[in-house]
C-alpha cells in the first residue's frame, strides 16, 4: 500500500533462526518498525522503504548442499549506501560473499562468552556504531554465542573488531561499505549491550528515527484500513479476548459505529459465563451493533470425535467463517458486508507459517490456518504484522478499560484446545468449573496481574484416587501459568506451592468428575504456551 511504502524501516532476512522474531521485537521496542522476509527472496520486498538489512542465524552450514544463500540484491544495497548487519549465519554468508572461509569450528560456543575489542578500529561504520564507542571505556564485553562454524580467513575487505578469548573471530566491518556482522546475537537479553548495538545500527548507521510508537500505528493501520476497505462495510469477529475486542474499537474509531457490525458466536467452547460477560463490556466501550450466535450444537457436531489438534483447529476455523458469512447473507441486504475483520496478530502467522518465510508450521491458528481458500467476504487484519503489547498499547491510546487490554490471551478455538483428546459437552462443562477456580483463585489472591497467561487444561488421563472411603476412578486437570511478553517465549509462572495445593484441593472438591491436579512446568520453547 502508498502509506506501507512510505513507512521507513528495518527489512529482517530469516535463515532459520530461533531469534529471528526476537530482531524484530527488539527493533520494535527500540522504536524502528521492522519485518521478517524469507532470506532467499529473489528480490527486496516493496511493502516499506527498507533502510536498513539485518540477516539471521541459522542452522544451516555456509557452502554445504540446500544451505541457504545469499541474494544477489542484499550486496547492490550494500552499494547503494544501505547499512547491513549479519548475525551468526548472517556473518558467515557475508564472509563467504567477499570470498572469506568458513569451517566447521574447532571451539564450538554455546552460551556466554568474553569478547575482547581491538584497541584500534579504523572502519567507519564499526566507529559510528554505538556498542563500539562503549569500548573506550572496556574493550571486553560479555556476548551470548550460539554456533558451530566459525571464520577461518577473513576477506581482505573486512576489518576484524574483535575476537573471544578462545580466539574466534566475534565481529567484522567491511572497509568502506555500511556492514557490520557479529558472530554473536545481540537481540537475546544474555549480551551485554545486546540492544545498544542494534539502536546503534539503526539510529548511527541507518539514520532511522525512533517514531514508532501507538500513534504512528494508529495513523498507519488508519490509513490502511481505509485502503482495504474503502467504502464497504466491516463485520468484525469478537470473541471478548484483547486483540479480536481493540480490533472491533479501533475499526468504529476508523469507519465509524454504522459501518462496522461486531458478532459473538457462541461456540460452546468459551469458558464460563463468558458470552454474557463479553456482551456486556463489550456494549460499555461502545460496541452497541453487537450480535450473539448461539452455534454450540453444530461446532460440538463437527468436533464429535476428532482427537487432533490441527484437525479441531481447522474444523473450528471453517466453521467460524461459515457462520460468519451466514450471518452476513441473513441481513445482507440490509447492511452490504464486505469485510470481515479478525484480530490476527504476527505471532499468529509466524507459527502458522503463513509470513511467507517458509518456515515451520508450529501449529495452525484457528484464524490464519484454518481458512478456507474461498470465503464470501474480504479479509481485514489491522493487527497481522503486530506483537500483542504493541496492541495493548493501541487498546490504551483508545482509552479502553485496563481491565479489557489486560485480560490474559485465550485462544479463538477457545476450550477446544484445551481438552486433549475428543470433546465432549460433559468434558467442557467439567473443565469450565476447573478453570473458573483456578482464576478466581488467582485473582483472589492478587496473582493474576503477574502472569501473562492462566488456564486449565483436561488431560485424556484418569486415575485412582480416594473421596472418603470410596474408590473413584476420574479425569486429570493440569494447570499452566507463564510469565511473557509477546507469547513467543514464555517461562514458567513462579506460583507460590501453598496457593497450588489450596487450588487443587479446591478444584477435587468442587467439580465432580476430577480427582487428580498436576501444574505444568514446561517453559516455552520446548513446549507451546497452549497444550494444542
Amino acid at each position: 500500500m502508498e502509506q506501507k511504502k512510505k513507512e521507513k524501516g528495518v527489512i529482517v532476512l530469516d535463515y532459520g533462526s530461533q531469534y529471528t522474531l526476537l530482531i524484530v521485537r527488539r527493533l520494535r521496542e527500540i522504536g524502528i518498525y521492522a519485518e521478517i522476509a524469507d532470506g532467499r527472496v529473489s528480490e527486496p520486498p516493496s511493502t516499506f522503504q527498507i533502510k536498513g538489512i539485518i540477516l539471521s542465524g541459522g542452522p544451516d552450514s555456509v557452502g554445504e548442499e540446500g544451505a541457504r544463500s545469499l541474494p544477489i540484491w542484499v550486496l547492490k544495497k550494500a552499494e547503494e549506501n544501505v547499512p547491513i548487519l549479519g548475525i551468526c549465519y548472517g556473518m558467515q554468508l557475508l564472509v563467504e560473499a567477499f570470498k572469506g572461509k568458513v569451517r566447521s569450528a574447532a571451539c564450538r560456543e554455546y552460551g556466554h562468552a568474553e569478547m575482547i575489542i581491538k584497541d584500534c578500529i579504523d572502519t567507519i561504520a564499526a566507529k559510528k556504531l554505538f556498542f563500539f564507542q562503549i569500548s573506550k571505556t572496556s574493550n571486553r564485553q560479555v556476548v551470548w554465542m550460539s554456533h558451530g562454524d566459525d571464520i577461518v580467513t577473513l576477506p581482505s575487505s573486512f576489518e576484524e573488531i574483535g575476537r573471544t578469548k578462545e580466539g574466534v573471530i566475534a565481529s567484522i566491518a567491511h572497509r568502506t561499505l555500511p556492514i557490520i556482522a557479529l558472530q554473536f546475537h545481540p537481540e537475546v537479553h544474555h549480551t551485554d549491550c545486546g540492544k545498544e548495538i542494534l539502536k546503534g545500527f539503526v539510529t548511527e548507521l541507518c539514520g532511522l528515527e525512533l517514531t514508532w510508537t501507538a500513534g504512528s500505528m494508529m495513523e498507519r493501520i488508519g490509513f490502511e484500513v481505509k485502503e482495504v476497505v474503502g467504502a464497504g462495510t466491516v463485520l468484525v469477529a469478537v470473541s471478548g479476548g484483547v486483540d479480536s475486542t481493540i480490533t472491533a474499537s479501533l475499526l468504529v474509531k476508523i469507519l465509524g459505529p454504522h459501518r462496522v457490525t461486531s458478532v459473538i458466536i457462541d461456540h460452546g467452547l468459551m469458558r464460563k459465563n463468558e458470552v454474557a460477560w463479553v456482551a456486556e463490556n463489550l456494549k460499555r466501550i461502545g460496541l452497541d451493533d453487537l450480535h450473539v450466535i448461539n452455534a454450540e450444537d453444530r461446532f460440538l457436531t463437527a468436533l464429535a470425535g476428532i482427537s487432533d489438534p490441527e484437525q479441531k483447529r481447522k474444523i473450528i476455523g471453517r466453521a467460524f467463517i461459515e457462520e460468519f458469512e451466514t450471518f452476513a447473507k441473513s441481513i445482507g441486504c440490509k447492511r452490504g458486508f464486505t469485510h470481515l475483520a479478525q484480530g490476527t496478530l504476527y505471532p499468529d502467522v509466524i507459527e502458522s507459517a503463513g509470513h511467507g518465510v517458509g518456515a515451520k508450521v508450529i501449529k495452525s491458528h484457528h484464524n490464519v490456518g484454518g481458512l478456507p481458500e474461498k470465503m464470501g467476504l474480504k479479509l481485514v487484519e489491522p493487527f497481522r504484522f503486530l506483537f500483542k503489547d504493541e496492541v495493548r498499547k493501541l487498546g490504551e491510546e483508545l482509552g479502553l478499560p485496563l481491565e479489557l487490554i489486560y485480560r490474559h490471551p485465550f485462544p479463538g478455538p477457545g476450550l477446544g484446545v484445551r481438552i486433549l483428546g475428543d470433546i465432549t459437552k460433559e468434558k467442557l462443562d467439567l473443565l469450565r468449573e476447573a478453570d473458573d477456580i483456578f482464576i478466581r483463585a488467582l485473582r483472589r489472591e492478587h496473582l493474576y496481574d503477574s502472569i501473562w497467561q492462566a488456564f486449565a487444561v483436561l488431560l485424556p488421563v484418569k486415575s485412582v484416587g480416594v473421596m472418603g472411603d470410596n474408590r473413584t476412578y476420574q479425569w486429570t486437570i493440569a494447570l499452566r501459568a507463564v510469565v511473557a511478553t509477546d507469547g513467543m517465549t514464555a517461562s514458567v509462572g513462579a506460583l507460590p506451592m501453598d496457593f497450588l495445593t489450596r487450588t487443587a484441593g479446591e478444584i477435587v472438591r468442587n467439580v465432580n468428575g476430577i480427582n487428580r491436579v498436576v501444574y505444568d512446568i514446561t517453559s516455552k520453547p520446548p513446549a507451546t504456551i497452549e497444550w494444542e
